[in-house]
């Protein structure tokens, strides 16, 4: 970790975000680890299930959008505290009427991608605080709270198997409601925020060709992250026959492994450069998933491979986000919603993907060889931008790298 850190920023603010980033992820994907029981229950077939689990992933991508815009106009604490109320008041309605049709698991698929949005609210207000030196460490710390996927990996099935699948959606809300007052209390707004602008002026990083390429790296390592997360549940009942805590059990193994290395990420990239190591993080990933492709005949098999691909997917997510800040510091709360989105987008595509090839095909490989394609497209993509970019930020740029 780059010396001085702990001494820069608001130390404070830096763990209520990664606390509210951690929570809110956690039920982000709270359907995935609950698929195969609800799946049960309702009779879903193999791309119901995809698609149940893929949506709030789509809502979480649209409203990080909506979020990065928030940030800028009205500050990062209060965007995150109304996202916080509006996911608590769904998920308790939810309980309260109960959740009978396949309709009803995507309406609450949409409310819980207000708990995915809150990326685009964690990462400004921790990074603000922070210079240039420092984005990788502290975006990667916020962004670890990705890690609530093992939370609601290891606890969703334990507690459905105790009390039911949808009591489950009542007992998130006590936690959340304990994040929620530890975030008023902690968080803080950096001073000096951007100036507000225009909507037609946040839109126009858009016409920066930057902005686009930030989006398609992030599709696929936040992408593949989300996508997996959200899908191993189902993958491991279905290819291995094991029951939904089990099954559980090797999602959060995968999830933690990508988590925990995320801010390693971005230190790794703080020290070495965010290109180098997003061309290692794609080459990596790539291989794994196509291994995945051709059918691991063991759960070992299968578990030791997913956790490779994670551990390489979560470096590339805390190094696009040591990346990001460096050339779009002014529009920090925008892009991080744009990217976001792409991330968000990249997740939906990958997990309602595999529930499609395994509905046509009878096994859900090709969706994973399909991924690796598209993670071997951002590695020659990024072959293609580094030098342009070290040519062309370093002015502004002093005690960074890229």
């Amino acid at each position: 970790m780059n010396k001085g850190f702990w001494s820069a920023g608001h130390r404070p603010t830096l763990f209520a975000a990664f606390l509210y980033f951690d929570l809110a992820f956690m039920v982000w994907v709270l359907l995935g680890p609950l698929a195969p029981m609800i799946a049960k229950d309702l009779d879903l077939n193999a791309a119901q299930k995809g698609l149940m689990v893929a949506v709030p992933t789509l809502a979480g991508a649209v409203l990080r959008i909506v979020n990065g815009l928030l940030v800028d106009r009205i500050g990062p604490k209060l965007t995150g505290a109304i996202g916080q109320v509006i996911v608590m008041v769904g998920l308790t309605v939810a309980w309260m009427l109960g959740v009978h049709s396949f309709g009803a698991t995507i309406a609450l698929g949409v409310v819980l991608g207000f708990a995915g949005a809150s990326f685009a609210v964690a990462l400004p207000l921790a990074s603000r605080w922070y210079g240039p030196e420092h984005q990788g460490t502290a975006n990667g710390i916020a962004g670890m709270g990705n890690s609530g996927t093992v939370l609601a990996s290891l606890f969703a099935p334990l507690l459905a198997k105790a009390f039911g699948w949808n009591a489950v959606l009542g007992l998130a809300v006590i936690p959340l409601a304990i994040v929620f007052v530890i975030y008023m209390a902690m968080a803080k707004d950096a001073p000096n925020p951007p100036a507000p602008k225009s909507l037609a002026n946040y839109m126009s990083v858009l016409k920066k060709a930057d902005a686009w390429w930030f989006m398609l790296f992030y599709s696929v390592t936040f992408g593949g992250f989300v996508g997996l997360a959200a899908s191993l549940s189902i993958y491991f009942t279905d290819q291995f026959a094991l029951t939904p805590v089990i099954a559980g059990y090797c999602t959060a193994a995968c999830v933690f492994a990508g988590s925990l290395v995320r801010p390693m990420g971005g230190a790794l990239a703080d020290r070495i450069g965010g290109t180098k190591t997003l061309m290692g993080v794609y080459l990596f990933a790539a291989a794994m998933l196509i291994a995945i492709s051709t059918g691991p005949t063991t759960v070992a098999m299968a578990l030791g491979l997913f956790v490779l691909a994670m551990l390489a997917l979560g470096v590339g997510n805390g190094a696009v986000f040591q990346l990001v800040p460096q050339r779009f510091k002014e529009e920090m709360g925008v892009m991080t919603g744009l990217v976001g989105f792409a991330g968000g987008v990249g997740g939906f595509y990958l997990a309602s993907s595999l529930g499609l090839a395994k509905q046509w095909t009878g096994s859900p490989q090709l969706g994973f060889l399909i991924f690796a394609g598209l993670a071997l497209v951002a590695f020659f993509s990024m072959v293609g931008v580094k030098a342009r970019w070290r040519a062309t930020w370093t002015t502004a740029l002093e005690g960074a790298r890229i």
